[in-house]
């Protein structure tokens, strides 16, 4: 559990500032940047709860102003799941986040990315 919880302190600030990208990519109307800058917090945060849940609210969000009904659907379920399953570790690692993507499909994370989760990892105590 102090894991998890020192895991989601270290992994935050880069969670929120991937967040702080995507509004203001949005507030830019450059949508498909935005949406990229989500996907990037949902790599990042998606071994903790509260920031996967997190994630997965901005995205829907996203989708509401986007009139995106699929991803607005999408979201709802990738919601429930990221607020039961994550903290039994049922998250495929690497994973975007999208609805145009299986919720269940591992992907490669990127070098960037990974550097951060790594020493995210590295100072869980």
């Amino acid at each position: 559990m102090f894991k998890a919880k020192g895991f989601t302190r270290n992994i935050r600030p880069y969670v929120e500032a991937e967040l702080a990208l995507a509004h203001r990519k949005q507030n830019q109307n450059s949508q498909q940047c935005a949406f990229s800058h989500l996907e990037n917090a949902h790599v990042l945060g998606q071994a903790s709860t509260r920031l996967h849940v997190k994630v997965h609210v901005q995205m829907l969000l996203w989708a509401v102003k986007q009139g995106n009904i699929g991803e607005f659907f999408g979201q709802l379920f990738r919601i429930a799941g990221a607020a039961t399953k994550t903290v039994f570790g049922l998250v495929p690692h690497g994973n975007t986040g999208g609805a145009n993507v299986s919720p269940f499909k591992a992907m490669p994370i990127k070098p960037d990315l990974n550097t951060i989760i790594k020493k995210a990892r590295s100072n869980e105590n």
